[in-house]
């Protein structure tokens, strides 16, 4: 492999030398220019390429290298991309007079100077095809709200922080007078048109804390939610752009709740009740109970009664599923008035570049460092799974590379045993689930700068490198980080660790119903709430950074995500209910990622297609929630049916309704006029308190709300599920006029597979698929998930 290496090497600077002597330019008035460089997208004819090079990177590093004088910027510096498929070519940073000279070479067809671009820093807002703002148009969701304008997103949380730039009302239009709340628990003057209400419910003492965040998860979720356009905004040079919310014409309103990061159901109560009060359009609940304290009965569920009355308030409530996942039935959140939230990925990577030694190449790992590094070139050595501490060779300051052995120690492990070596960096190369699981739980943040790839993505260049180079050359590295790459896939992606169905609850109603970005979203954040410790050279050897936005990821930044969405499509239809803008939402939303594939589910490593239990309808389509063509519709009493059905007594009721004529049971149903379906059925001679042991049939009704065209035809179109038949009665849907309802029957019918195993052996299954219904002759398409499980559940 040596030899390999050797030649490799050699023949790489042979071919430098034949292009210095082959292009027509002069290296002395190269040198002589101007030290100013600037960013160039440069066209080549790749008929031009030297056969000598066995890529297209290499040659552009060869041409690179051409212009570079002893000593000066090395090529590997100069070159930002080798472009593969999108054109012929590559973009660097070049002197006026290199690139005088780059125009003189063979193969040389057109340079571009880079111009800036708006990449958005909460870049799910882009990630979900919000546009516009900044001078172009408006993206459709946008421009039938007016960017929100108007709506009122009220949050329960830990409190905010009124002076972030995500909070000032430039831009926004006057307080709504229906608005009755008011600036409490910190001065008044720091509310504004933006943010126009702050209260704390969370007790001390007896007394009210301040409305202040002290934690930074409220100022994150409302930034994310609504707050207003900030141009400059990153975190640490990751993520840089203009940041905004959902929703950034919508006024904001903060509810705190939690001290610490510590609450009570009993405050949540009171903030969701002071709210309607005042006078909310939207909630977002990004809180929920611990893995230990989820309930298995709605009547044991203080919130989700409280919930039950914002709906009759008309008060559309966004609420995080919980981060326990990726086991089943872990949702701390599942009430059926609720929209439930899943977290997913964006296509949204941050990174950095290993550059080994000066041949030009480079890697690229997964990172999230924040702290200060000067990108230099230090000693580099391999220390095997870095798990003994004597290793008898001084680190200080080389960087380190680390390859995991021993996955039940883990990254953390390795990390703590390089927490005195005074290494200048480290590469960790890690399994694909260490990795995953590394960027889901730990944002990638490490107080060492240290960057992680798989053996396959990096991995074996970097011990490549180390082993093979010859003993005359000395194994050097640089580190760069702070790099933002907006081209991730696949994505997005259900987070592993999002919590899942079905709902212990209420296992009748398909929950999560949707999904939203989740894993790593920059918002605000307040300057006072420590973002990361990183090392330092001086005692005590460490630093703690600050910063006024911060990258999260949990199903608590998905939830103001749908939150958002729902305050676009509830100014762009005032007149829906809570169950038409969540119907809007789910039926529109994808089932398939950015490369038209099933979305996949993280927790299996992207292994296997997710599924309703996972992520509900799919990834929320903003654009296409505000024109749903046909909704389902839900009210109060519709709920009371259900928990008349689930065996609620009258006073367990009551405790919804608040009144005991609107505990009407005549009409009990567990068939929810739903806009997602679930089927449960018990395994083979046993039986549930939920279902027979002898039911081979689900059948579900529902009713569709034409909101579109005068008229229209719809045609049903399911999609196969394994281990069942499925009809759908009526095929067609003609609605002759705006409003109409119209009503069908889907059948679930489970059929025998061949080599049935006994009765006693039958294992759990999930079978999911899809019914939609197409407009004939339009362009909507109204889509429901469907889950069929045999999993155990007694209420």
């Amino acid at each position: 492999m040596a030899s390999q290496s050797n030649a490799i090497f050699s023949l790489l600077t042979t071919t430098t030398i034949l292009l210095l002597l082959l292009l027509p330019f002069n290296l002395n008035s190269s040198l002589a220019s101007s030290s100013s460089s600037e960013h160039y997208i440069i066209f080549m004819d790749s008929a031009a390429m030297p056969k000598v090079f066995s890529t297209k990177h290499h040659w552009h590093l060869a041409i690179l290298s051409s212009l570079t004088a002893a000593g000066g910027t090395p090529a590997s510096s100069k070159l930002i991309h080798s472009y593969s498929h999108v054109i012929d070519g590559f973009s660097c940073t070049l002197t006026s007079s290199e690139l005088d000279a780059l125009r003189n070479s063979d193969g040389y067809l057109h340079s571009i100077k880079d111009v800036p671009v708006k990449p958005y820093t909460t870049h799910s807002v882009e990630f979900l095809g919000l546009r516009g703002g900044g001078g172009c148009s408006a993206s459709a969701a946008w421009e039938a709200s007016n960017y929100g304008e108007g709506m009122i997103i009220g949050l329960i949380d830990t409190g905010v922080w009124p002076e972030s730039r995500s909070f000032g009302d430039h831009g926004m239009g006057p307080v709504p007078a229906r608005w009755r709340g008011e600036c409490a628990q910190f001065n008044a003057s720091l509310c504004n048109k933006k943010l126009i209400g702050a209260r704390s419910f969370h007790l001390q003492g007896g007394t009210n804390s301040s409305a202040r965040d002290d934690t930074g998860h409220g100022t994150h979720t409302a930034s994310t939610a609504a707050g207003n356009f900030v141009a400059g905004a990153s975190f640490f040079g990751y993520g840089p752009g203009t940041a905004k919310g959902v929703a950034p014409r919508a006024h904001v309103a903060m509810y705190k709740v939690l001290q610490a990061d510590e609450g009570f159901a009993s405050d949540t109560v009171k903030a969701i009740d002071q709210a309607i009060e005042d006078g909310v359009d939207v909630l977002s609940m990004s809180v929920g109970p611990g893995s230990d304290d989820i309930v298995t009965s709605l009547y044991d569920d203080p919130v989700a009664i409280a919930t039950f009355a914002a709906m009759e308030k008309n008060v559309f409530v966004s609420m995080a599923g919980g981060n326990y996942g990726p086991d089943p039935k872990t949702l701390g959140n599942s009430s059926p008035w609720t929209l439930v939230v899943a977290a997913g990925s964006t296509d949204r990577e941050f990174r950095a570049e290993l550059h080994l030694g000066n041949r030009g190449v480079s890697v690229s790992g997964l990172s999230l460092y924040p702290g200060s590094y000067v990108s230099a070139q230090a000693p580099i050595v391999f220390m095997g799974d870095c798990l003994n501490t004597t290793t008898g060779e001084s680190l200080k300051d080389k960087i380190v590379v680390c390859q995991e052995k021993n996955q039940t120690l883990g990254l953390g492990y390795q990390l703590s045993n390089l927490l005195n070596s005074s290494a200048a960096g480290a590469v960790f190369i890690v399994g694909a689930e260490s990795l995953k699981s590394y960027v889901e739980r730990l944002n990638m943040q490490t107080w060492l700068p240290a960057v992680f790839m798989t053996l396959e993505e990096g991995g074996e260049e970097v011990k490549k490198y180390i082993n093979c180079s010859s003993k005359n050359e000395p194994r050097v590295a640089r580190l760069r980080f702070g790099i933002t790459n907006l081209d991730g896939r696949p994505a997005p992606m259900v987070a592993g660790y999002s919590s899942r169905g079905p709902s212990p609850a209420s296992p009748y109603v398909l929950k999560p119903d949707i999904m939203g970005p989740g894993s790593l979203i920059l918002a605000a954040w307040p300057p006072t709430v420590e973002v990361a410790t990183v090392t330092d050279s001086n005692p005590p050897f460490y630093s703690t950074l600050y910063s006024d936005y911060k990258i999260e990821s949990g199903t608590s930044m998905a939830c103001p995500h749908l939150a958002g969405v729902a305050a676009l499509v509830k100014k762009a239809h005032p007149d829906w209910s809570p169950a038409a803008i969540r119907s809007a939402m789910m039926t529109t939303a994808d089932a398939l990622d950015l490369s038209d594939e099933p979305i996949k589910d993280f927790g299996t490593l992207g292994k296997t297609a997710a599924t309703g239990l996972d992520m509900g309808a799919g990834q929320v389509n903003t654009n296409k929630a505000v024109d749903p063509g046909l909704v389902y519709d839900l009210h109060a009493s519709d709920y009371v049916s259900l928990l008349c059905a689930m065996n609620f007594t009258k006073n367990q009721i009551k405790a919804f309704t608040r009144s005991s004529s609107a505990a009407d049971c005549s009409n009990p149903s567990l068939d929810l006029n739903y806009p997602s379906f679930i089927a449960l059925f018990a395994k083979k001679n046993y039986s549930t308190s939920c279902q027979p042991s002898n039911l081979q049939v689900a059948e579900f009704h529902r009713t569709l709300t034409n909101v579109g065209e005068a008229t229209a035809c719809y045609r049903a179109v399911v999609t196969p599920l394994k281990r069942f038949v499925t009809r759908v009665v009526p095929e067609k849907l003609e609605f002759k006029h705006k409003g109409e309802k119209l009503g069908y029957k889907l059948v679930l019918e489970r059929v025998e597979e061949e080599e049935s195993p006994p009765a006693d052996e039958e294992e759990e299954f999930v079978a999911s698929g899809y019914l939609k219904w197409v407009e004939v002759g339009g362009t909507h398409v109204v889509q429901s998930p469907i889950v069929a499980t045999n999993s155990k559940f007694e209420l």
